[in-house]
């Protein structure tokens, strides 16, 4: 089993920055991608990003240019680094984890999830 814990979440001003992480515990190892997505109220959830084990990174065009991607293997983390926030980009964000082939957008190869961490970003 994997186990994801998302943080960082918060509150900011538009123009802002937040640094979400996910930090995975349990069978590490059979982790294949780490995805972010996220769900505003009423709205259909939207995949963010994703990187696979090997480093690849792949970034939704709506945020491409001000969110990054990144992971920290020795800390069984995954960062999601977000610039000049957004009123749009509030929303609840997840982390979710691939184990049996290399995920990116599509959220259904996707059977570990986390608790999300809210983004809210004021005008």
């Amino acid at each position: 089993q994997v186990r994801l814990v998302a943080s960082g979440g918060g509150s900011v001003q538009a123009g802002g920055s937040l640094k979400l992480s996910c930090a995975a515990s349990g069978s590490i190892d059979s982790i294949k991608s780490v995805g972010w997505f996220r769900q505003a109220p009423g709205l259909e959830r939207e995949w963010v990003a994703s990187i696979w084990r090997g480093g690849q990174r792949f970034t939704n065009d709506s945020v491409k240019g001000r969110f990054t991607i990144s992971q920290d293997n020795p800390k069984n983390t995954v960062y999601l680094q977000m610039n000049r926030l957004k009123p749009e980009d509030t929303a609840m964000y997840y982390c979710a984890a691939a184990t049996a082939v290399y995920a990116a957008s599509n959220e259904g190869e996707y059977p570990h999830w986390g608790l999300g961490t809210q983004v809210t970003v004021s005008s």
